[in-house]
């Protein structure tokens, strides 16, 4: 596969979870907002939030529902917002035109075009619930199209390589950036807290899951525990993992590329790490530093992807 193909359906995949990540997030802190009795905590949450989603800030930005909701999702100037992110992915989908299928370009042209007409007046005079539920069930057809009507190739690879090292990212940051506010207790929270908990779970879509995997009593460290080393739930750190390994594989196997390549080696150290780890080592070790490890080897990772499929060598390429 040419590189400047793998390279735009890489970050296609990467930019659409991230809107849909923000969308996501946005969705339930404004949710939150609504049940929050305590004036002081929407703040911190917003301060939480855009610590994660690594987002500049801004001299004079209030940490309002109204600010916050232009800011993650319609500020141009802000490289990751919903709007900037969805516009990425399209463009780069519209280079590689022809090697994705016309259903993925129609679902992802009209998900773009929906976003565009739409501002912070139109969707806070209504119900911004709904904009931010369709940019979620967008994504997620996007994600079930690309599936079910593109080659499961060394392209589809791709995507999912993107996907799932963007994932590994939002949950290293978010999580990192909760776990500092809060302590990880074996008992159930407290009740101001809970929101807090509960929040987090709705983050990444895994209430329901959880309840099932352990049951409604939520505990931080049964939290903690299921969004770090579940293996079959796909927004735990190791699921995420778990995926970009076995797409990595499967790229190798393509490509006739070493399973020993320095890529396949960060990749592999990581997966070992996160199916031998546990919740108790995590939490005896500093956290913070836990979670910045993680994002450092997905980086890494994500360099070495670079260094071995995309702007590798001509010499590389034809030794």
């Amino acid at each position: 596969m040419l590189s400047r193909v793998a390279d735009n359906l890489y970050w296609m995949s990467r930019y659409l979870e991230r809107a849909e990540h923000t969308a996501r997030l946005v969705d339930v802190h404004l949710n939150l907002a609504l049940d929050q009795s305590n004036p002081q905590k929407p703040g911190a949450r917003w301060e939480r939030l855009i610590t994660a989603l690594h987002v500049p800030p801004l001299e004079g930005l209030k940490l309002d529902e109204y600010s916050m909701t232009h800011r993650l999702a319609f500020d141009q100037s802000n490289l990751n917002s919903i709007v900037v992110c969805i516009a990425n992915a399209r463009e780069n989908a519209r280079q590689v035109r022809e090697k994705i299928s016309s259903e993925m370009w129609l679902q992802l042209n009209t998900l773009y075009l929906d976003v565009r007409r739409a501002n912070i007046d139109s969707i806070w005079n209504e119900q911004p619930h709904l904009f931010f539920m369709a940019i979620k069930n967008g994504a997620h057809l996007f994600q079930g199209i690309t599936d079910t009507t593109m080659v499961h190739d060394e392209g589809w690879q791709f995507i999912q390589l993107g996907r799932y090292i963007e994932r590994a990212l939002s949950l290293a940051t978010l999580l990192d950036a909760h776990l500092n506010a809060f302590q990880v207790s074996q008992y159930t929270s407290a009740t101001d807290d809970y929101f807090e908990w509960l929040g987090l779970l709705k983050c990444f879509t895994a209430f329901e899951a959880y309840c099932k995997v352990y049951n409604a009593d939520l505990r931080p460290y049964r939290l903690v525990e299921f969004l770090m080393y579940n293996a079959e739930f796909p927004h735990a750190m190791r699921f995420c993992i778990e995926q970009i390994s076995t797409a990595l594989q499967a790229i190798s196997e393509s490509a006739a590329v070493s399973k020993n390549s320095r890529v396949h080696r960060l990749a592999g150290r990581l997966r070992s790490g996160m199916s031998f780890d546990t919740v108790d080592e995590m939490l005896a070790r500093d956290t913070h530093k836990y979670l910045q490890e993680i994002g450092e080897q997905c980086a890494l990772i994500h360099s070495a992807l670079y260094e071995t499929y995309i702007t590798y060598a001509v010499e590389a390429a034809l030794g």
